[in-house]
């Protein structure tokens, strides 16, 4: 199965693709010039691999919570792909994402990214139990959610940013931040793989990005009709 992965969520992108005989990634971290290189380096990637878009037969992308451009390009890149070749696009939680290549550690689970405003786009679960769900977070409910527990494992992009705050509260757990971040977009081909033998479905054509947050401009025009 030929499967291309995207993980636009923050200035950081991750992608690959997976052949039944190849793995291919790359990362890009250069901040907000996403735009100038996402689909040049889908292209790329895709030549390496020796693979048309045709070829697919899956992507996938993080699909939020993230950066309202990065999420709105990744979604634009990949619905073009589906619309030009048919190729299902499947979306993928963002900090689901983040928290996959730890879940074999078998300890409370907090994956994060900075949301700005003093708050965090946080998910918390402790094994199959989700204690904090996917959301846009004041720091005093994430540190409600965690009071109970001495050990927790905190990944993501922001997790050292989070971890300094936790402490500022609770100082004498054991928080252990994930150091190595992983490629996230290898961890979107795995994923996606589960749901493809779930028989999950893909997105629809209507299926966008998953903000959790209003966009200044909304909250600007809802000011102005309240």
């Amino acid at each position: 199965m030929n499967i291309l992965a995207l993980d636009c969520a923050v200035t950081r992108i991750s992608l690959a693709v997976k052949t039944d005989s190849k793995f291919l990634s790359a990362t890009y971290d250069i901040g907000m010039r996403q735009s100038e290189i996402l689909v040049p380096s889908i292209d790329e990637l895709l030549k390496k691999a020796d693979l048309t878009a045709a070829d697919l037969n899956a992507t996938c992308l993080t699909i939020g919570p993230g950066s309202f451009t990065g999420l709105r390009l990744g979604i634009s890149a990949l619905k073009a792909i589906e619309l030009a070749y048919g190729v299902p696009v499947y979306g993928i939680s963002s900090l689901e994402a983040y928290a996959f290549a730890y879940k074999n550690f078998n300890m409370p689970l907090l994956s994060c990214i900075d949301a700005n405003k003093d708050k965090f786009y946080a998910r918390f679960e402790d094994g199959d139990k989700i204690i904090l769900k996917d959301d846009d977070y004041e720091i005093s409910k994430i540190t409600d959610a965690v009071k109970d527990f001495e050990t927790i494992l905190v990944c993501g992009p922001d997790a050292p940013k989070l971890v300094e705050k936790l402490k500022t509260v609770y100082g004498e757990k054991n928080y252990l931040i994930a150091q190595t971040r992983p490629e996230t977009a290898e961890s979107l081909i795995q994923i996606t793989e589960e749901l493809i033998e779930k028989k999950a479905e893909p997105l629809k054509d209507f299926d966008g990005p998953v903000y959790l947050r209003a966009s200044e401009a909304e909250l600007k025009f809802k000011g102005t009709i309240s």
